[in-house]
């Protein structure tokens, strides 16, 4: 949803020098298709918005796969971002990450200040092991690998 908007707009505005892949053609959960991947197509930015994705319903009922396979994609992507030296990277999260009942509007402040939302909480802790993935490589390497957070996602 938000990568192929994304796509979209940047090709709307003149980028043709895109590289893609759907879940098909490139299985992110597995670190040396990855690894492959980086090496041949060898990137110069990357926006990591791949996702294990579900409703209320899937998030409960397959919580363990929202966790492993969510931390798979990021942790494959973002290493081997920083393997090959990628200029930057954007790492895009969710508003769940925020606790369930953090005052509004939200401020970034408030991650990690109380209880998620128990019926995404895995998808959720994902997501912040994502974005402390990020913090984590650009202390230790000083990599320029960023998070931004989209609110809720409507429209085309």
């Amino acid at each position: 949803m938000v990568g192929s908007a994304l796509v979209r707009c940047l090709q709307n505005k003149g980028y043709h020098n895109l590289i893609t892949r759907t879940s098909a053609q490139l299985d992110l959960r597995n670190q040396a298709s990855v690894a492959d991947f980086f090496a041949e197509q060898r990137p110069e930015y990357v926006l990591l918005a791949a996702a294990k994705v579900g409703g209320i319903w899937a998030n409960n009922i397959y919580r363990a796969d929202f966790l492993y396979d969510n931390l798979l994609i990021e942790a494959n992507i973002i290493h081997s971002a920083y393997q090959h030296q990628v200029k930057k990277l954007l790492f895009l999260g969710s508003s769940c990450i925020y606790p369930k009942l953090a005052p509004q509007p939200l401020k970034e402040e408030y991650l990690l200040s109380g209880y998620l939302e128990a019926t995404n909480e895995p998808y959720a802790i994902a997501k912040i092991a994502g974005i402390k993935l990020c913090e984590a490589y650009r202390s230790q390497y000083g990599c320029n690998f960023i998070s931004a957070m989209p609110t809720n996602l409507y429209g085309p």
